[in-house]
């Protein structure tokens, strides 16, 4: 009897730490998305793995939602200790704690990296290779990075389910979003910027135009209205995507084979906004005159 309790107790136990498993949710992927590159670049500059910054900064950070990514752009948890500069006051361990305040997520980014190359207690991660993530994470909790004490093991759980350690790897960057989002305030009003298709994009919020989009991130009005093969004086839509590159000739790998399905409302532009694609090469794949007026039902090809 004794011997079948304890069988028992194991299998609770096991089923426990199943359920306790961290699941792949969208706000992670798109946080990770955003500021890949900016992880990438602060490896390269400061011998950080770039999955350790990513995982930290999505954890720390409730995927940019928490109160201190919201109203200081501190995507860290990283307190005053002497600070100098900006701050903000939230209940940590203990009530109404001193937070970093910065312009910018860059400016986060950044002053992470300096935290821990200049702290004494974390000199011996240095030792380590940028591919060791593992020995990273331990590293930060055993210098007391956080009071949490599965703190590694979250790291090391976000960074196998969302594959950063592919990051550790990188030799370059996209060196446009780095420096649009070093140029980017805290100001909660910006419009967050996504990555799809190899290019980074916007969602058209209410008054919005060419023009102020462009004043917001550095781009000509008439490139943007280029980009997304507009007039540059057309009225832009609450919930319109603006893609902030030059778009590409086909939809991303993961859509080879599959067929989109022409819904009520659709239009050839719609369809390639959708997948990022510049309509000629829409209208071309399919093999379709540009005066060719699409059904609903209609199957189109978008790589």
């Amino acid at each position: 009897m004794k011997r079948v309790f304890s069988v028992l107790m194991v299998l609770i136990a096991w089923v426990a730490v199943a359920d306790a498993q961290m699941k792949w949710n969208q706000a992670y992927q798109q946080y990770i998305d955003q500021y890949k590159d900016i992880a990438i670049e602060q490896m390269m500059k400061y011998r950080i793995p770039a999955s350790i910054t990513l995982a930290q900064g999505v954890f720390e950070s409730g995927a940019g939602k928490s109160m201190l990514t919201r109203k200081g752009n501190n995507h860290f948890g990283i307190k005053c200790h002497g600070w100098g500069g900006r701050s903000v006051y939230y209940d940590d361990d203990r009530p109404n704690e001193c937070f970093r305040a910065y312009d910018n997520a860059y400016e986060s980014y950044e002053d992470h990296s300096k935290f821990l190359v200049s702290g004494q207690r974390y000199r011996n991660l240095f030792k380590l290779r940028t591919t060791d993530y593992k020995g990273w994470a331990r590293g930060l909790k055993a210098a007391g990075y956080a009071t949490n004490p599965q703190y590694a093991s979250k790291l090391i759980g976000i960074i196998e389910l969302y594959n950063l350690q592919q990051y550790d790897r990188a030799t370059g960057y996209d060196h446009f979003h780095v420096r649009h989002t070093k140029d980017r305030s805290v100001n909660g009003y910006l419009h967050p910027i996504y990555n799809f298709n190899d290019n980074y994009y916007i969602k058209v919020r209410r008054g919005d135009t060419f023009r102020s989009i462009s004043k917001e991130v550095g781009i000509s009005y008439r490139k943007l209205a280029k980009y997304n093969e507009r007039p540059k004086t057309d009225i832009l839509y609450e919930g319109e995507v603006v893609y902030l590159k030059k778009k590409r000739k086909r939809a991303p790998k993961k859509y080879k084979g599959y067929l989109h399905v022409v819904k009520p409302g659709d239009s050839m532009y719609s369809i390639s906004q959708t997948y990022g694609i510049q309509l000629k090469y829409l209208y071309r794949m399919n093999r379709l005159s540009p005066y060719y007026e699409i059904k609903v039902g209609d199957r189109l090809k978008v790589r």
